[in-house]
Order: C-alpha cells, then structure tokens, then sequence
C-alpha cells in the first residue's frame, strides 16, 4: 500500500495553491493597512488594530460561520457575486480563498506594521529632503527597510493557511480535488481509522511546522519578529 494516496496528493495540492495564493493577496492587501497602522494619529487606529487582530482569539468555526453567512445566497456577498454572474462562493476554492484571506489577515498585517514602526522617520525625512515624493519615499525607501517584515508576514501566512482546519470546513465542506485540504484528509483518515495514512500527513505537517520555526528564528536572530 503507498504511503500517499492519490487524495493525499491532491489534497497536498490543493492545499499548496491555497497558501500560495493566500499570501500573495495578503501580502498586496495588507502592505497599506500595516502602513496606515503604523503611521496614522487617527483615533480609529485601535479599533482598526483590534478589527484586524480579531481572528487571533475568534474560534475558527465562529470565523467560518459568519463568513458562511455573508457569502451565502441572502449574504451581502453571496448577491453581489451572483449579481456579478461568478456565483456562490460557498464550498468552492474561491470560498476557501477568501477565508483564508480573513483567517490569516493578523498573521500578515503584524510583521508589516512592526517592520514600518521600525524604520522611524528618519529616513523618510531624507529623502523627502532630497526631493523624494511620497510615492518614491514608500517605494524606494520604505519598502527595501521593511523587507524582513515581508519575509516573515509571508512565512507566518503561508504556513497559518496550510494549517487551517476549522474555516476551511466551515467554508468549503469537503469536497476532494475542490476543497479538501490536508487538515480535513487527516481527518477523514482518522474517521476511517487509516491511521498508517493520517501519520504520514499529520507527520509532513509536524515537519513543515518545524521548518517554519526554525525559518523564523533565522531571519530573526534575536528572537523578535518584526
């Protein structure tokens, strides 16, 4: 018998292309955020923050659910994608995407916001003073300085999305080759006691964790993620 099935391989896929597309969108979307949050006097800035740190003490199925419910047919999501001609996003891999996009959000949005408070404004006051517009500051100066924060906001992204369990079944059900990622193969194969199959995937994932932390803690020497 292999060690893998052919829905393992699918759903290790599957869920490689999720974590991937996850953190390329995430790593677009929240690059203005974590600057305004770094950066903003404004008063809305702490509930921003908290808006924003929510998934880190929301249980995953309370996440799944009202993403379920905005996305559904009578959602304010779910008519504005059907309304657009590109359906529900329920039980797809556009629905897994998209809460994936909500459920990781803190995991990119933090290190930015922690890289963009660590440049300071001295060097944006130079540039400024050599004639750079605001445009160039951000580009030229803000983002080279913040690269270890990209870095490590897109590890912790990536890696968050290919651990996710509890909204990926909210979301997308379990449907092989569309929505079955690895955390629900393991489950299924603990279901239907193939423990010789659950120990390799959860075996990878224990390994992949590792790698991760040990990534981190060399990019970041002092033990501080930024």
């Amino acid at each position: 018998m292999p060690l893998l099935s052919p829905d393992d391989w699918s759903a290790i896929r599957l869920t490689l292309e999720l974590a991937g597309l996850t953190t390329v969108v995430l790593l677009v979307l929240c690059t203005p955020v974590a600057w305004w949050l770094a950066h903003t006097p404004s008063r809305w800035r702490a509930p921003v923050g908290a808006v924003v740190a929510l998934p880190l003490v929301l249980p995953p199925t309370v996440i799944g659910f009202y993403l379920l419910v905005l996305m559904g047919p009578n959602g304010p999501m779910g008519q504005f994608t059907q309304a657009m001609g590109w359906g529900r996003l329920p039980f797809t891999f556009g629905g897994l995407v998209v809460g994936s996009i909500v459920y990781s959000l803190p995991f990119a949005v933090q290190p930015l916001q922690r890289a963009f408070e660590s440049i300071g404004t001295r060097p944006l006051e130079v540039a400024a003073s050599l004639g750079a517009g605001p445009l160039d500051r951000f580009f030229t100066v803000a983002l080279p300085l913040a690269r270890p924060g990209f870095i490590t906001a897109a590890v912790l992204s990536f890696a968050h999305t290919v651990g996710e369990f509890g909204v990926v079944l909210m979301l997308g059900g379990n449907i092989p080759g569309k929505t079955r990622v690895v955390s629900v193969q393991i489950y299924d194969h603990v279901e239907a006691m193939e423990y010789t199959h659950a120990h390799w995937l959860a075996g990878g994932m224990v390994v992949f964790a590792f790698i991760v932390l040990v990534l981190l803690h060399w990019l970041q020497p002092k033990g501080r993620l930024q």
